[in-house]
């Protein structure tokens, strides 16, 4: 049996396994389609299959380890997974071109025709795999590709493919189909067998010259339509389990080759990603991994790959050592890079969970079991609930969905009230998430909560401020520092209206984070 095996060792890739139940706020929150388009370049087919196992992260060690091994081996020999790829795909196209399609509910002759034609055009790009695994398995280093590339060798070896091509020939039936039957009751015929054909197809005077026992023969008239529709009956009787066995090796075949596209769109989808952030200047590298009790979290150069997708170019990145912390509280001026920094996160966190480079210059962080995020939304345009009722719906359905060792996103959450009923709401919620063993990252203005969890001084907390110049310039980094009272509207005020002055006191009392 032949099995890919690319994604995970000991199973194919399964293509009806549910992801995250929060996938579409995770894709909405952390810009995750920006991604996805970028490695896809286009490809549907590429998009669906990379943001599916983007979004089934991965709870084992082991398993992202062997999927790292194995993209490190894609971005060393990136024509050698092209050209796996294309093979692939060109027998889908085929399939598709010629029509090679069959139903177990089809008639035997129609099976073992579909069944003989697949056959056929698979030949040719088996014996392509086979030159590709001869000529580069001694080169690819990783556990996966040397398993394929033995599989291919030992399965696909001449002596195979030499009785595929006899197999093929032989079903095209050049001399017509010999059929072995008995008689039963009432003398009716039963126990069909389809005989080989013993030799190859005389020439006719080989035949005429030929000595011959005595045959008895017959033959239908040409408008003959019920006498040919029994034959045809007689005809698949005997058909019958063979095209069963056609039909099951057409069928395994076809699965080969659709699981092979389907795991390379993944690991090629990576490679488009590399190179593009290559073109920018963008550092990837590639995590380690951490059990989810460890509570490990370090990164170095930590940056938002899809703003960088996005904008072409560098963009800021971060530094942040979060080792033992269960509870990361970031706080600053408005626009000053916080939700950026808490995509870059999350994406992360899905990116290295899913196998893959991570965008950074160096990161060691704990799985978590999911990844949650909270975001702000905009208003309610049909009115249908309050800004705070649709809060509290969403992070209820997170509730639902979260297990310990999730990792939860809050960005903003439950500003849509006064400072004081948003600050228990949130001080409530998020020592609940903690007793859970739940950490959680939370972008806030609410500085009540800020203070609370400041003034407890608790080592499981680490506080992280965006960075604000002294006259006011965003360096939209996130560095360690308390929380402040201020989120600095004022700054926006003078930028957006090119004040001279800044905002009376009763415009500071009014202000509203942006």
């Amino acid at each position: 049996m032949i099995k890919v095996f690319l994604l995970y060792p000991d199973r194919d890739l399964d293509p009806s396994e549910e992801g995250l139940p929060n996938a579409a706020d995770l894709i909405q929150d952390l810009g995750l389609d920006t991604v996805v388009a970028a490695m896809a370049q286009g490809d549907k087919f590429m998009a669906d299959i990379v943001r599916r196992v983007l979004l089934n992260p991965l709870s084992d060690i082991a398993l992202i380890t062997y999927r790292q091994e194995i993209l490190k081996d894609c971005l060393a020999h990136p024509d050698v997974i092209r050209e796996l790829y294309g093979i692939a795909v060109e027998f889908l196209e085929k399939k598709r071109e010629q029509w090679l399609w069959f139903s177990p509910r089809s008639s035997p002759s129609s099976v073992l025709v579909g069944g003989r034609n697949l056959l056929q055009v698979s030949l040719n790009l088996f014996r392509r795999l086979r030159r590709i695994s001869d000529e580069y398995a001694d080169r690819f280093a990783s556990r996966g590709f040397q398993r394929f590339f033995t599989m291919i060798q030992r399965e696909l070896d001449d002596e195979y493919l030499a009785g595929i091509e006899d197999h093929v020939q032989t079903l095209e039936f050049p001399g017509g189909v010999t059929l072995r039957a008995q008689l039963g009751r009432g003398n009716e015929g039963e126990h069909y067998l389809l005989c080989r054909p013993t030799d190859q197809p005389r020439r006719w005077f080989e035949r005429f010259f030929s000595s011959q026992g005595q045959v008895y023969s017959f033959s239908l008239d040409p408008r003959d339509d019920v006498g040919a529709r029994v034959l045809a009956k007689l005809r698949d009787r005997g058909l019958a389990r063979v095209a069963t066995a056609v039909a099951h090796a057409a069928a395994h075949i076809d699965s080969f080759f659709n699981v092979l596209r389907s795991e390379l769109a993944f690991y090629l989808g990576c490679m488009n990603l590399n190179e593009q952030l290559e073109k920018i200047g963008e550092p990837l590298t590639f995590p380690q991994p951490a059990p989810a009790d460890a509570t490990l979290f370090s990164a170095v150069g930590l940056y938002d790959v899809s703003l960088a997708l996005t904008t072409g170019k560098k963009v800021i990145a971060n530094d942040v050592h979060a080792d033992g912390k269960e509870l990361l509280i970031v706080t600053g001026p408005n626009r000053g890079g916080k939700t950026t920094f808490l995509r870059s996160v999350g994406l992360a966190q899905l990116m290295m969970q899913a196998g893959m480079f991570v965008p950074a210059a160096s990161l060691t962080a704990s799985l978590c079991s999911g990844v949650f995020t909270h975001f702000r939304r905009e208003e309610d345009k049909a009115m249908e609930s309050g800004k705070l009722e649709e809060e509290l719906k969403r992070l209820s359905a997170v509730v639902d969905w979260i297990r310990p060792h999730g990792l939860v996103l809050l960005n903003e959450s439950f500003g849509s009230t006064n400072e004081r009923e948003g600050s228990e709401i949130a001080r409530q919620v998020v020592s609940a998430f903690l007793e859970a063993n739940v950490r959680v990252i939370f972008v806030t203005f609410l500085h009540e909560f800020a203070r609370t969890f400041h003034e407890a001084d608790s080592d499981r907390v680490l506080f992280l401020r965006a960075e604000r110049l002294p006259d006011g310039t965003r360096t939209f980094r996130v560095k360690e520092g308390a929380p402040e009272e201020t989120s600095y509207g004022a700054d926006l005020y003078r930028q957006i209206f090119n004040a001279e002055r800044g905002p009376t006191p009763a415009e500071q009392k009014e202000e509203v984070p942006q």
